[in-house]
């Protein structure tokens, strides 16, 4: 079993890449760390694979012939089914636009190649850490916002919201410290983990990802920006 996970099945990757000799490459390493591994060649062909049988994490390739990476991912996160299926997005493209835009279509993280397979497996298993069921906690509120974390479900005045792992744990640890601002540091340490190296930029991201999410018309915005200093869940900063 992979570091970290015990007992059950195999956490399941679906690798989508038409390159022959990465995806076998992947195939090898990925099943010598005890994941189960299924393919796809290109995006229609992923699709069908997690309407089939949904795996654990998609490890999605950007440039995919007929279909786009970025548009497979935006399919994923469009159905209900899927919405929180986690996804890394592995890019040729090393421009930081082309990264924002990967994690902005609902990626929750990315790799650009050519990558160290090592940096790839820490990524895969922290992000399978960061989804994996939410032990028994009861529920936590602030405001309006509700989070029932035995059912995995938030709630906003009664309205379901559809959050992705990612903005799910930055919500979960901004709910259990209300009013207090952190900063990009402290919220890579406490959302992503110390084991992983990701951009700050990726926190301003989610948080975008975040508010989109919890925000509704009219409604507070429930993120206050601190220029110079972070985040904060404060009703009363806007």
């Amino acid at each position: 079993m992979p570091e970290g996970f015990h007992g059950g099945a195999k956490p399941t990757i679906l690798v989508v890449e038409d390159e022959a000799a990465l995806l076998a490459l992947l195939r090898y390493n990925l099943e010598r760390q005890g994941f189960h591994v299924e393919e796809a060649t290109d995006g229609q062909e992923a699709l069908i694979r997690i309407a089939e049988a949904k795996p654990d994490l998609v490890l999605l390739d950007w440039m995919l012939p007929a279909m786009s990476g970025i548009e497979v991912c935006r399919q994923i996160r469009r159905r209900p089914a899927t919405r929180d299926l986690p996804v890394i997005m592995v890019t040729a493209r090393t421009e930081d636009q082309d990264a924002v835009r990967a994690l902005d279509t609902g990626a929750d993280d990315y790799i650009a190649k050519p990558f160290a397979v090592e940096a790839l497996l820490a990524r895969i298993r922290a992000l399978l850490r960061r989804s994996a069921a939410v032990p028994a906690k009861g529920s936590i509120s602030y405001h309006d916002l509700a989070m029932d974390q035995d059912a995995h479900r938030v709630t906003r005045n009664g309205r379901p919201l559809h959050l992705g792992p990612t903005e799910y744990r930055l919500l979960e640890f901004f709910l259990s410290h209300p009013r207090r601002v952190f900063t990009r540091e402290q919220l890579l340490d406490a959302v992503w983990g110390r084991d992983i190296h990701v951009e700050l930029r990726t926190v301003d991201v989610h948080i975008r990802r975040l508010r989109k999410a919890i925000n509704d018309e009219g409604e507070v915005d429930l993120i206050r920006t601190v220029r110079s200093a972070g985040y904060a869940l404060d009703a009363d900063g806007g």
